[in-house]
């Protein structure tokens, strides 16, 4: 193999491992990205030179290898997005317990000054009534 060939094949490797010199992290295998990561012109690498067969045969299972990033953004969005209606469930059944416990005590407040109500309104004689008179005269 010819050394400009082992180049291509080098940075095709780099490429596969993310770990390129050229071209940003995370971009696409292609021919044309693969020439520019070997630090050669964009469409150097054409179909039409049988010196590329290999190469281009090794590009075209790197891009099968490939995973698509749009589909691995569309996990996470998924993911995402299901953490969210996880989240939004638990805030709700929150506020609804809260709002369960504020009718409890609005009712207990209710059902407290009726009674209280009831125990002022005369119905109840205080026995302590004389005695309140002594100490206040004291």
């Amino acid at each position: 193999m010819s050394d400009i060939l082992e180049e291509y094949f080098e940075a095709l490797e780099r490429l596969k491992s993310g770990k390129t010199v050229i071209m940003p992290k995370g971009a696409r295998i292609t021919n044309d990205c693969v020439s520019l990561e070997a630090g050669r012109k964009k469409g150097t690498i054409k179909k039409s030179r049988p010196i590329f067969a290999e190469l281009i045969k090794a590009i075209d299972a790197a891009k099968e290898e490939e995973s698509n990033p749009e589909d691995e953004i569309r996990v996470r969005l998924d993911a995402a997005r299901a953490e969210v209606t996880r989240y939004r469930t638990l805030w709700e059944g929150a506020l609804a317990r809260e709002v369960s416990l504020l009718k409890q005590l609005w009712d207990e407040r209710e059902s407290w000054a009726k009674e209280r109500a009831a125990l002022a309104g005369g119905k109840v004689t205080p026995i302590f009534e004389g005695r309140a008179n002594v100490v206040d005269q004291r």
